[in-house]
C-alpha cells in the first residue's frame, strides 16, 4: 500500500496529529475523505464503511473507556460490534473498565466525538486492538477528524500504538 495523503478535499488538507504520527514512524497507510452526518440515527461507523465502500468489519471504532483509578485506553473494535468491558479490562490488567465520560475523553484525547483517533492522542493512552482486526490485510481507523479515516496493515497499527492485541469485541 503506497503512502499517500488525499487532497481532493481541502478541509482535509491539513494533517491531523494521528497522520503525522504515522508519517513520523514511517508507516505505510493512506487517508480517506469519507462522508458522515453525526445527527444520524445510523452508526457513524457504519455510515464511514458505507462511505469508503469497505466491509463493515474491516472499519474499526476507538472507545474510550476509564478504569476505577481514572486512567483512560483505547479499545479499538470492529464497527458491527460492541466493546466486551469485561474482556477490556482483562486485557488491561485491571478489575473493571467503564466508558470514558465523553468530554473527558475528548479532552485527554485531543479529539472529537465521532474522530477520535488511537493514534497521535494529546496524552498517550494504553491502547486494545480487537483480535478480528489481525484477520484483514488493512482497516480503517478515524484519522482523528470526522470525516477522515486512515487505512493501514493491522500490524502496523499494533506496532503505530505499542497496542495489546484481545478479543474484546462482542456481536
Amino acid at each position: 500500500m503506497a503512502k499517500k495523503k488525499r487532497k481532493d478535499d481541502a478541509r482535509h488538507s491539513a494533517a491531523t496529529p494521528a497522520v503525522v504520527a504515522l508519517e513520523k514512524a514511517g508507516v505505510p497507510h493512506t487517508v480517506h475523505a469519507v462522508q458522515m452526518d453525526v445527527s444520524a440515527d445510523e452508526e457513524i461507523g457504519l455510515q464511514v464503511a458505507r462511505s469508503l465502500g469497505a466491509p463493515a468489519e474491516r472499519v474499526f471504532k476507538t472507545l474510550m473507556v476509564t478504569a476505577p483509578d481514572g486512567a483512560l485506553a483505547a479499545c479499538v473494535v470492529p464497527v458491527t460490534g460492541h466493546l466486551d468491558l469485561r474482556a477490556a479490562a482483562s486485557a488491561l490488567g485491571v478489575k473493571k473498565v467503564a466508558m470514558a465520560d465523553l468530554a473527558v475523553a475528548e479532552r485527554r484525547t485531543g479529539y472529537v466525538r465521532g474522530g477520535i483517533s488511537p493514534l497521535g492522542q494529546r496524552n498517550r493512552h494504553p491502547v486494545v486492538v480487537d483480535a478480528s482486526a489481525l484477520e484483514a490485510e488493512t482497516v480503517y481507523v478515524s484519522a482523528g477528524q470526522r470525516g477522515l479515516d486512515l487505512e493501514l496493515a493491522p500490524a502496523d497499527l499494533v506496532a503505530a500504538t505499542g497496542a495489546v492485541v484481545a478479543e474484546i469485541a462482542t456481536d
